[in-house]
């Protein structure tokens, strides 16, 4: 066996660059780390809109559920031997109750824009997507060069013009978010009815809109009242308000068919966890059991914020993501240092993520009104900071 060399002085230095990069994120205050908090501390940070995260009983069931089946582990790509019959009632349960005609499930939010992204997308065609679309579909739209326009924000008319001043030759495509989840805005309903308009798919990531927002919580094309048209893409996630992980997308058969055969992320990938696609099952279960009284809890904390800090805040609490805005990353540190002494964790948000600073709030409904009527009289304070 042959023997390695050893590292020249060159060589080590080569490797220890690392600590001048780190060195200069810590000075600009975007230093990043993983932490565990103490469960005393109040969660308005994480994306466990409905509080599934910490239900025991909704775990014990996933457990019973996945003791049923053969394997308790994918073994492989869905499309090997990795697909089980727990796969395929959750994509059965997802189209049903969705109004999409088929599914197919992948091992995160990001995989699933990766492949939507990268597989949708061909030579003659153009992708036109929202400047504030998540970090993953920028991060799939840098190859694809030209065909990747982006507009304003939320801004049908820019969405509008765009596509008219430069149509390609083959589709048209359009891709934005049922809730931004930097935001907390909901995308209007007129990018559905371009999208008709144009002949073009309509990509919604709905990860932070899945589970909260629509008469059954059900997303951007519910809380409009849309019906599904055979155009029309939904993407969402089970790691948010499903308290699972891993994530879907929803679409014609053909669509489906066309990424299962082309979409990196579909092909070289091992397929879902089996127990947090029982756990997704057994948590959706859940959710339509009891839409009713969770939207009335939804609203409950909404309209509790709204009445604290609608003099401050200067605009609607549409959904249960809340953003307050700093005018320097210190400041926003600062303020997040002081509620966590406070005994609240709320999100610290800074470049790349967000052009300037935030704080992220997240209206949980596993928090207690009193909970959130104390942290709101507080952040009150910071608002246009």
């Amino acid at each position: 066996m042959a023997k390695l060399s050893k590292l020249t002085p060159q060589r080590k230095n080569n490797f220890a660059m690392f600590s001048k990069e780190l060195a200069a994120i810590k000075h600009a205050h975007l230093y990043r780390e993983r932490k565990i908090f103490a469960d005393s501390i109040r969660d308005f940070a994480s994306n466990d809109y409905l509080g599934l995260a910490q239900k025991r009983k909704l775990a014990h069931k996933a457990y019973q559920l996945i003791s049923t089946q053969h394997s308790h582990a994918p073994k492989a790509s869905m499309l090997v031997n990795g697909y089980c019959a727990l796969h395929r009632q959750l994509e059965q349960e997802l189209k049903t109750l969705n109004g999409f005609e088929d599914c197919v499930l992948l091992g995160s939010g990001f995989l699933a824009n990766i492949a939507l992204f990268d597989a949708l997308v061909r030579k003659n065609d153009k992708i036109y997507i929202d400047e504030k679309y998540h970090a993953s579909g920028m991060y799939a739209a840098k190859s694809l060069g030209e065909r990747a326009v982006f507009f304003k924000h939320n801004d049908p008319q820019a969405l509008l013009e765009a596509i008219d001043a430069a149509p390609p030759k083959g589709r048209v495509i359009i891709a934005i978010e049922g809730v931004y989840s930097m935001d907390g805005d909901i995308a209007k309903k007129d990018f559905a009815q371009i999208a008709c308009l144009k002949n073009a798919l309509l990509i919604v990531d709905e990860a932070h809109s899945s589970g909260c927002i629509g008469k059954n919580l059900l997303g951007y094309f519910d809380y409009h009242n849309l019906s599904i048209a055979p155009n029309f893409i939904k993407m969402g996630t089970f790691s948010k308000a499903y308290g699972s992980y891993g994530a879907y997308i929803l679409a014609n058969k053909g669509v489906i068919d066309f990424l299962c055969n082309r979409a990196k992320s579909i092909i070289y990938t091992t397929a879902l966890s089996v127990f947090d696609t029982a756990l997704a099952l057994v948590n959706l279960a859940y959710i339509q059991k009891h839409k009713q009284k969770l939207a009335q809890k939804i609203h409950a904390q909404k309209s509790l914020a709204q009445k604290i800090l609608a003099r401050s805040l200067n605009r609607p609490i549409d959904t249960m993501i809340l953003t307050i805005p700093f005018s320097n990353t210190l400041c926003m540190l600062q303020a997040h240092q002081e509620l966590f002494d406070l005994g609240f964790l709320v999100g610290a948000i800074r470049k790349p993520t967000v052009p300037t600073p935030i704080l992220r709030v997240v209206l949980s409904i596993k928090n207690t009104p009193k909970q959130t009527k104390k942290l709101c009289k507080i952040i009150r304070n910071y608002s246009g900071a």
